[in-house]
């Protein structure tokens, strides 16, 4: 259900009584959202109904014979549902939201919506009171499209950002090669897991537990989400934490990577934009980039369903794959068998001496 979160969720109303241009708005600012590089959903409401298939053929005869009909062409698909089935507004919207990075919702001018605009008709003065607020009304003589445009590029970004962050530590590895539980091990008196909870705690709202290995007492007020038993590997955390709290972005750390540091966290949450379901970061100038350092939006559930790792996730054009500076580096670098612990010793050392000269 999506109406707790209603206000923070990218949806907005066309609204006008008929004839004000809804569509022809609509129509002209689809083109440029998605040259943004924005995916965009419509919702039309239409109190004369509809319209939307030719009589007499095949899929208007099976849908006149009571069936919910998919219809389904080389580049476009055409679902058509009967009375009875079709999903409240809400329910429709939420369905979008998964695919899409804004739905547009023409109508519907007395439904609570995050923000409307009103289209002036001929001789109209002000929208009509029961309508509620409108984030802007727009009268005829003026450029609509730019002006809603220019308004719908800061509006995203605003309700983008105001999408929880949670961070997830995954811990759920069988640490063979290091012998022992990786997060359990010690770094400067803290276990590798409380060192990256602590890192974690002034950047996220809360951070979960994600694995099926042994929890320290320290961190056993946080909550523990059991890997999801269709994933494999770091995948089965991931998805264990986009299916318990699927409208927040996910902030996830290798257990295995102790000195990850907050101007890291607050590099790569910079890097969060309206459009990208993804920050995927790179320590090279190649596509392949650290996906267990990284950043998820509530979007990237389905990218994560269908991949069989999180480093396939660098292929989706919905992904961003911004360069790591190298002042930033260590904190992506990962320590995963015994005799990596030395060389954790000389980049913690190398690290102390660095902030010391800072200071």
């Amino acid at each position: 259900m999506i109406e707790p979160i209603l206000d923070r969720l990218p949806i907005i109303g066309v609204c006008g009584f008929s004839g004000a241009g809804k569509t022809t708005l609509i129509e002209r600012l689809v083109p440029l959202l998605r040259a943004d590089g924005l995916t965009v959903a419509v919702v039309k409401h239409d109190t004369h109904g509809l319209q939307v298939d030719q009589p007499g053929k095949d899929t208007d005869r099976l849908f006149n014979a009571g069936a919910t009909v998919l219809a389904q062409g080389p580049s476009q698909g055409f679902l058509r549902l009967p009375d009875g089935s079709i999903p409240s507004l809400y329910d429709a919207i939420e369905l979008l939201l998964r695919r899409h990075d804004i739905v547009l919702v023409e109508g519907h001018r007395a439904t609570p919506l995050p923000a409307k605009v009103w289209l002036q008709g001929d001789g109209e003065t002000r929208p009509p009171e029961s309508a509620g607020p409108f984030a802007a009304i727009l009268s005829r003589n003026e450029d609509r499209v730019a002006r809603c445009h220019l308004y719908l590029r800061d509006w995203l970004r605003d309700q983008h950002m105001k999408t929880p962050v949670r961070g997830g530590l995954l811990f759920g590895g069988a640490s063979s090669r290091m012998g022992q539980p990786k997060h359990l091990l010690k770094h400067k008196g803290n276990t590798w897991a409380e060192s990256i909870v602590n890192t974690l705690s002034p950047h996220v709202e809360s951070t979960a537990l994600l694995g099926n290995s042994v929890v320290p007492d320290t961190l056993a007020h946080l909550n523990c989400l059991r890997d999801v038993p269709d994933g494999k590997g770091p995948l089965a955390g991931m998805l264990s934490a986009l299916r318990w709290d699927p409208w927040c972005q996910w902030l996830f750390v290798a257990c295995d990577m102790p000195l990850i540091s907050e101007e890291a966290i607050t590099w790569l949450l910079e890097k969060r934009r309206a459009g990208v379901w993804a920050v995927l970061p790179r320590l090279s100038c190649t596509k392949h980039a650290e996906p267990l350092f990284a950043v998820y939006d509530w979007r990237a559930a389905g990218l994560l369903d269908a991949a069989h790792r999180p480093g396939a996730l660098t292929e989706c054009d919905k992904v961003g794959l911004p360069l790591i500076p190298a002042s930033l580096s260590g904190s992506w670098c990962n320590f995963n068998q015994a005799s990596d612990l030395g060389r954790l010793k000389t980049a913690s050392a190398a690290r102390m001496v660095k902030n010391s000269a800072e200071m």
